[in-house]
């Protein structure tokens, strides 16, 4: 709402504006809580996502045990934060185009973004949770694991070249029988220590 005032004219100018009421609410969430996203509209949702992205890992200075968390660089087009944003909102899947090829693409995943939230306090160490799995596993690649046995999640990091850094590859709910499996497989065959 503003006031205009011309020639002697005051005009009362009503901006209408579209309240999302859960929203703010959702900024307020901690974990263990999910976020409330199933009314929303996609526009509203990616807004509200993205607002809650930029407060805990984007804007924000992220550590794990005293080593900078950084996003994982996009090797096409260098787009940090929107290739970041979308491995922890969006889930990979494969179809078959036109031509036949198989491609990958990705799309909304709920059980990740509600817990959109989680990453930071997972990463901190903030969760007080006995049940939380800290390791690195070497194949194919060393990784980092933040693994929460109770809630089902994993956050995912990598070792930088340079040392007291990490890569956040990827953070998600563990939802399909195979996924803990491939979890708890990582976990018999972790390292010695933690990279």
């Amino acid at each position: 709402m503003y006031i205009s005032i011309e020639k002697n004219k005051v005009q009362l100018i009503l901006y209408q504006t579209k309240i999302v009421p859960s929203m703010p609410l959702n900024l307020l969430k901690k974990y263990p809580e999910l976020l409330e996203l199933a009314s929303y509209t996609p526009q509203d949702r990616n807004e509200c996502l993205h607002r809650i992205y930029q407060r805990d890992i984007e804007g924000y200075d992220l550590f794990f045990r005293k080593a900078r968390i950084y996003p994982t660089k996009n090797e096409n087009d260098g787009t940090t934060f929107a290739t970041h944003f979308a491995h922890l909102t969006t889930k990979e899947f494969e179809e078959t185009n036109e031509l036949g090829e198989i491609v990958k693409k990705r799309s909304f995943d709920m059980f990740r973004s509600i817990r959109l939230h989680w990453v930071r306090a997972h990463i901190e160490e903030i969760t007080n949770e006995p049940d939380i799995l800290v390791f690195s596993n070497e194949y194919p690649h060393i990784r980092t694991y933040i693994w929460n046995k109770k809630e089902k999640y994993v956050v995912i990091l990598e070792p930088q070249r340079k040392p007291n850094s990490y890569y956040l590859l990827t953070a998600y709910y563990l939802n399909e029988k195979k996924s803990i499996k491939q979890m708890e497989s990582k976990y018999k065959k972790r390292m010695s220590k933690v990279v």
